[in-house]
C-alpha cells in the first residue's frame, strides 16, 4: 500500500462511491457511479478558459480554449474508463487544466463505449478525429489515460501506417493498458492494488472483445515501433498495469524512439484525479504537463 497521505485520502473517498460487488452491477449503474465519482473531484475551470461541444465527422468532441493560447499545437485527449465508462464530462477538469497549463487548444474525444460498441469502435472514433485534425493542418500532441492511453498507442500505429505520424509532435500515455501478460510481473504483484485490480483488467478486456493478436488493440504486440512519435509515459507503482508502461517504454527506446518514462512511486491507478489532494499526484501532473508543453515547443 502507498504511504502518501493524500493518495490514501483520495482512495478512501473513491472507494465510498462503489460497493464491494460493484463489478457485478449493470453497465448503466457502473456509469452512474463513475460519473458521480469523477464529478466529486472536479474543481472550477481555470480562469478565462472556455469550451464548446461539437462533432468531428460525426464523432462527439469537446473543444477547450485556454485564456492565453501560447502555441498553435493542438492537444488531442482520449479519456480512460476501461472502454466502458467515462466521457468528455468525466475528464472535463483534467482536460481543462492541461489546456490551461500548456496554453494550447485541446480536443477531447467522446468515443463510443463497450459493450454497445466493441472493438474497434473506440479506435475508429479516435482515428476519425485524429485524421481530420491532421488533414486540416493541425500539429498534434495525442494524450490519454488508462484505456485512453491504450487508444493513443494504437492510434500512433495507425497514424504511421496511414502516413500521418509526421504531424504528431508527441504521444502521452498515462498509466496505460497495453495488453500485457496477466500471468507475471505487476499483474501478479499488484493483483489487488487499490483503484484497479487484475481481475478488473480482465473484466474490461472481455467486454471490449478485441483480438489478442491485434497490435493496435494490444500495442505491446507491435513488432515495428521505429517510426512512432516521441513519447512520455507515466505509470503508477501500485497498479497492475505498471509493467505495461515499463515494457512499452523500453520497446520504444530499443526502436530508437525518443521516450521519457516516469514511474510515480506512491501512486495508484487513476492518480490524475488526486492532483489537488496529493503532493505526489501534483508532482506527476506537473511533469506530464511540462512534457506536453515541451512537445508543443
Amino acid at each position: 500500500m502507498p504511504q502518501d497521505e493524500g493518495i490514501l485520502a483520495f482512495q478512501k473517498k473513491a472507494d465510498a462511491f462503489y460497493p464491494p460487488d460493484a463489478v457485478n452491477a449493470s453497465i448503466a449503474q457502473q456509469r452512474a457511479w463513475y460519473d458521480a465519482f469523477c464529478a466529486s473531484f472536479n474543481p472550477a475551470d481555470p480562469e478565462g478558459l472556455t469550451f464548446k461541444d461539437s462533432t468531428i465527422d460525426g464523432v462527439p468532441v469537446r473543444y477547450f480554449y485556454p485564456a492565453k493560447q501560447r502555441t498553435k499545437c493542438c492537444l488531442l485527449y482520449l479519456h480512460g474508463g476501461g472502454f466502458v465508462v467515462g466521457s468528455r464530462d468525466s475528464h472535463h477538469a483534467i482536460c481543462a487544466e492541461i489546456a490551461d497549463y500548456a496554453g494550447a487548444e485541446l480536443v477531447a474525444v467522446d468515443y463510443r463505449l463497450a459493450p454497445e460498441h466493441v472493438w474497434p469502435a473506440a479506435s475508429d472514433d479516435g482515428f476519425t478525429v485524429l485524421r481530420h485534425l491532421v488533414t486540416s493542418g493541425q500539429r498534434l500532441v495525442v494524450m490519454g489515460d488508462s484505456a485512453g492511453a491504450n487508444l493513443v498507442a494504437g492510434l500512433m500505429l495507425r497514424a504511421c501506417e496511414a502516413g500521418l505520424a509526421g504531424a504528431i509532435a508527441g504521444q502521452v500515455l498515462i498509466y496505460p493498458a497495453l495488453g500485457g501478460d496477466v500471468t507475471r510481473g505487476s499483474y501478479i504483484d499488484m493483483a489487488n492494488a487499490p483503484g484497479l485490480t487484475t481481475q478488473d483488467v480482465l473484466y474490461y478486456r472481455d467486454i471490449l472483445a478485441a483480438p489478442d493478436e491485434n497490435a493496435v488493440a494490444n500495442p505491446l504486440r507491435a513488432t515495428d515501433l521505429s517510426n512512432l512519435p516521441p513519447a512520455y509515459i507515466s505509470s503508477a507503482f501500485f497498479d497492475p498495469l505498471r509493467d505495461d508502461g515499463r515494457e512499452y517504454g523500453a520497446k520504444l527506446a530499443q526502436a530508437g524512439v525518443n521516450v521519457t518514462y516516469r514511474e510515480e512511486p506512491q501512486m495508484v491507478h487513476g492518480w490524475l484525479r488526486a492532483r489537488h489532494m496529493s503532493a505526489g499526484a501534483r508532482t506527476g501532473f506537473d511533469h506530464m504537463c511540462r512534457a506536453v508543453a515541451g512537445f508543443c515547443d
